[in-house]
């Protein structure tokens, strides 16, 4: 998939034409870094923005006590992808925040962090109270 910032500085391809995993995230930092209701971030197989000249990006401290790199556009200050920061390698998938896709199919996305979701979550779909544990969704 192709996907750009909203300034169109930095652009970009997924390394695969479909998201593994679609999530509606309604935490407090995802709620804050889409300056809406919820953000929504794509699932791809690893890949980097970071060489790009326009892209830096700062380390946030999840809930779960992971930590990530978040990239962002230096002209727009788009949030391009986050990434789990792994020790001794890269984590294998990287978040692409969803609206910044080129004919993203919506379909079967699943919400999480519900517990802190400011908006009616729909009904009939995969949904978790914090993080996946896709044991438990409901």
């Amino acid at each position: 998939m192709n996907g750009s910032c909203a300034c169109g500085s930095v652009t970009y391809t997924t390394p695969t034409k479909d998201p593994i995993m679609l999530f509606h995230c309604h935490c407090v930092d995802c709620r804050k870094q889409s300056s809406s209701a919820f953000g929504t971030s794509a699932i791809f197989p690893f890949f980097s923005v970071a060489d790009h000249p326009s892209v830096s990006f700062f380390i946030r401290h999840c809930d779960s006590g992971r930590k990530q790199h978040c990239y962002f556009c230096k002209s727009c200050g788009s949030r391009i992808i986050h990434a789990t920061i792994l020790e001794g390698g890269n984590p294998g998938t990287v978040a692409v925040k969803g609206g910044l896709l080129e004919g993203l199919n919506w379909s079967g996305s699943m919400h999480i962090f519900c517990r802190s979701a400011v908006v009616p979550i729909p009904d009939g779909v995969k949904r978790w109270e914090a993080e996946p544990d896709f044991g438990n969704e409901k």
